[in-house]
């Protein structure tokens, strides 16, 4: 009986199921015509028999066996593969058995299990660790400097190491030690050293993020004024071009004002008392401190070190400190360069628009405050003086300098002139020169840009404020000859003293 059913059931399939009539995108697209053709298909004599007698088996508990999966000639009309087993889920389960070739002619893919690759660790708490090469060298040099000294290396001791292993200036050595010594034991040892340089990856880190590690509070993301003072009080103590000074304590602090100031000035861009890892690096700051190691004569470190220019800035104030209260009001300004400056100009200087002043003193400028205008008036080829000048000349603060405020200020320039006697130059003939040398994008005003742009532009200011290489038997007929006097003015460097006068 089973052999014959399945017979039947093997004649039926094709015959029952094969309706070329209806194409299979109808059946597909269209629940309606499947269902009609399933009924179709049920009411067929044969489909009732067949239906009836599976009934009958089910009831009955005979095994179907309607799908064999053998190759003998007694099921050879199972001739599509078995589906495969579902989960309780309802999607497939991907079995690992050997599939064989299908009857469609291409073989079923055996899938495989992915590939992990291996991620190199790419994030550092403290930063990338240094290569073997490296870490070994440091090792290597620091077992030799601190080979016979179990107890760790004193202060003095330790500062080849500062210079030789860290390549750091030498005057930097009480700060690492500092940093090192937490405990204020007075040495340092082998391990504490190598603990905090090498493991603590300050050896892969650039100089300038070395230094501004040593020197940032801890808490702190930028440097403030007073983190350079430990160093500069080394400097002061050890470097052999300021040994004189250990005699006058009073001027030894002064100095380290000076330089601060001046270090703040030209590195600290953004003018707000914060100097940022970004500022470091950008500033060259990290070669003078350098230079300075090197240098015995301290004067020729032009930038921020140069004793002889703390001391022409640090006179220049004391001179026009009359009163000595380590203040200047605008009369004293006014007396600065035998004259040189309008009172327009210092004016606006005391408006505190081009930098606020840190003297908590209403109407007067402190230290600080003189050596910012000093910097400023002495190299107006910088860009902190350029963006000094030109917040004093914007008067109305729009970021463009227009014909009727270079007017405003070359007024009192065109007075002074026939004051000592000179034909005066029509602002006009002077408005076209400055179009020339400045070159703006638009000639109907100038811009910070403009002026950052042009080799010039100091000499500019100096048309518009300051008379103090004017000379009075200068033929002032040819603009071009005026101009050309004006360039001649303060951009050449006044630090030219002589240091037997101080």
């Amino acid at each position: 009986m089973d052999m014959d059913y399945i017979g039947d059931v093997c004649r039926l399939e094709p015959e029952l199921l094969q309706l070329n009539e209806v194409s299979s995108l109808a059946i597909k697209s269209n629940s309606y015509v499947a269902e009609k053709l399933f009924e179709q298909w049920l009411s067929l004599p044969d489909s009732i028999a067949l239906v009836n007698s599976l009934l009958y088996k089910a009831k009955t508990g005979v095994s179907l066996n309607v799908s064999g999966a053998t190759s003998s000639p007694k099921s050879a009309c199972n001739n599509v593969p078995p589906l495969s087993p579902r989960s309780s889920s309802g999607s497939p389960r991907i079995t690992k058995q050997r599939v064989g070739p299908s009857v469609l002619g291409s073989p079923l893919k055996v899938l495989s299990e992915p590939i992990k690759e291996l991620i190199p660790q790419f994030y550092f708490q403290n930063g990338r660790p240094p290569p073997n090469e490296l870490k070994e060298s440091c090792l290597f040099r620091s077992n030799q400097f601190f080979y016979g000294h179990a107890d760790g290396l004193s202060l003095d001791e330790f500062k080849p190491v500062t210079k030789e292993i860290c390549m750091l200036p030498s005057f930097f050595s009480g700060i690492l030690f500092r940093r090192i010594d937490v405990g204020n034991t007075g040495f340092v040892t082998r391990d504490a050293f190598v603990d905090f340089w090498v493991n603590g990856n300050m050896l892969t880190k650039d100089i300038a993020t070395q230094i501004f590690t040593l020197l940032k509070q801890p808490d702190l993301k930028y440097l403030t004024q007073e983190d350079f003072k430990p160093i500069l009080r080394e400097l002061l103590t050890t470097h052999p071009g300021l040994e004189f000074l250990q005699s006058t304590p009073e001027f030894q602090e002064r100095y380290a004002e000076t330089v601060v100031y001046r270090i703040f000035y030209y590195v600290n861009r953004t003018g707000n008392g914060r100097l940022t890892l970004k500022e470091l690096k950008r500033g060259n700051l990290i070669v003078a401190m350098l230079h300075a190691d090197e240098e015995e004569d301290i004067n020729k470190v032009l930038r921020f070190f140069s004793y002889e220019h703390f001391y022409v800035i640090y006179c220049k104030f004391w001179e026009l400190d009359t009163d000595h209260d380590f203040l200047i009001d605008k009369e004293n300004l006014i007396r600065y360069g035998n004259h040189a400056l309008t009172y327009r100009i210092v004016d606006r200087i005391f408006s505190q628009v081009p930098r606020k002043f840190t003297s908590e003193v209403e109407g007067k400028m402190g230290y600080e405050d003189f050596v910012y205008f000093i910097l400023s008036e002495e190299d107006k080829s910088s860009e902190p003086s350029l963006e000094y000048w030109f917040k004093c000349i914007d008067l109305d603060g729009n970021g463009a300098l227009t014909r009727n405020e270079l007017q405003f200020f070359y007024e009192e320039q065109l007075h002074r002139m026939e004051c000592m006697g000179q034909e005066p130059v029509l602002f006009e003939d002077i408005l076209c020169q400055i179009v020339d040398m400045i070159k703006p994008q638009d000639e109907e005003y100038f811009t910070l840009y403009d002026l950052k742009g042009s080799k010039l532009s100091g000499s500019c200011f100096n048309i518009l404020f300051n008379l103090n290489n004017f000379d009075d038997d200068e033929d002032a007929d040819d603009v071009l000859m005026v101009v050309q006097m004006y360039g001649m003015s303060l951009l050449r460097p006044h630090f030219d003293c002589n240091m037997e006068n101080f």
